[in-house]
């Protein structure tokens, strides 16, 4: 037997989690020298932590330990339950080396159980809604084997496209260049970014100005959306539910029968693309393609 979890870095608001009956791991998150765990919306402050950001607080992620995994996974193993975890992108963070030590240590203690990871080669919900089909998969009495089999395939055609409204948020992070952040910041630029086949962040444009970009965000749902009488469509914003909801309007006037989901960005995602972000999550024929490929 074996239990399905997630992380809190694939977005899935808390009562969406509750529903499918999935556990999931929080990831932290500091600002202004307090630590919090990310709760998908349950208790989170959101606009206390992006008017924080706004002020000039830096916010900072950090990845978990050994010894965190290994308080997460003991009572599973505990019980004679394998896992089975489907994550956000490795490529985006260094903690699922610290996972696989920690898991090269429980198997010496629970040499029966075993803890099978899927890397869905994305974040936010982009993540998420691979995890909340494996969920419905699982609802429904699929096996691991079963669940992975889908995921392998599905992973491939969940497109993510999103748009920062400060460069300088994805350069503190190591995405963007210092020199082409203050030039795109000067020059109005809006960068549209995607998830590579990899798991990495890859940059498809640079748009002149906010307006084009939401309209650009709204055109690829409407051109490439598949599936829409069974997949959720997403659309998230980083404190900004104005532009997000003339979004949403903007793709119902074409595809009216799209199941649209508004969400916040999360603060561990908001402390990497800053206030202003907007993003779509929704399922296509494949993933997008860098423009360097």
């Amino acid at each position: 037997m074996s239990v399905l979890i997630c992380d809190s870095n694939g977005e899935l608001w808390h009562t969406r989690v509750k529903e499918l009956g999935l556990d999931y791991i929080s990831m932290p998150y500091f600002v202004d020298g307090q630590e919090y765990d990310y709760d998908l919306g349950e208790n989170t402050d959101f606009r206390k932590f992006y008017d924080l950001v706004r002020s000039g607080k830096i916010p900072t992620t950090q990845a978990l330990n050994p010894e965190d995994y290994k308080r997460i996974l003991t009572p599973y193993f505990e019980k004679g339950e394998d896992v089975l975890y489907v994550s956000f992108s490795h490529k985006l963070s260094g903690t699922f080396q610290f996972l696989d030590l920690a898991l090269k240590e429980l198997k010496e203690t629970y040499p029966d159980r075993k803890c099978t990871v899927f890397d869905t080669n994305s974040i936010s919900l982009g993540a998420g809604i691979q995890m909340e089909e494996a969920a419905k998969l699982k609802q429904k009495g699929a096996s691991d084997e079963e669940i992975l089999a889908f995921l392998k395939e599905f992973t491939n055609r969940v497109c993510v496209y999103f748009t920062v409204d400060d460069l300088m948020h994805l350069k503190r992070g190591g995405r963007c260049s210092g020199i082409a952040a203050v030039a795109g910041t000067i020059l109005g630029l809006k960068p549209l970014l995607s998830m590579g086949a990899d798991g990495g962040l890859t940059v498809l444009g640079k748009i002149s100005g906010r307006k084009k970009a939401i309209r650009t965000l709204a055109d690829k749902i409407i051109t490439e959306l598949e599936d829409e009488d069974k997949y959720s469509v997403y659309i998230v914003d980083a404190d900004c539910p104005e532009e997000g909801d003339r979004l949403r309007d903007m793709v119902l006037e074409k595809r009216p029968n799209a199941h649209i989901v508004r969400q916040i960005v999360g603060p561990v995602i908001g402390a990497h693309c800053g206030p202003g972000t907007l993003g779509v999550i929704f399922v296509g024929a494949k993933r997008p393609v860098p423009l360097n490929n």
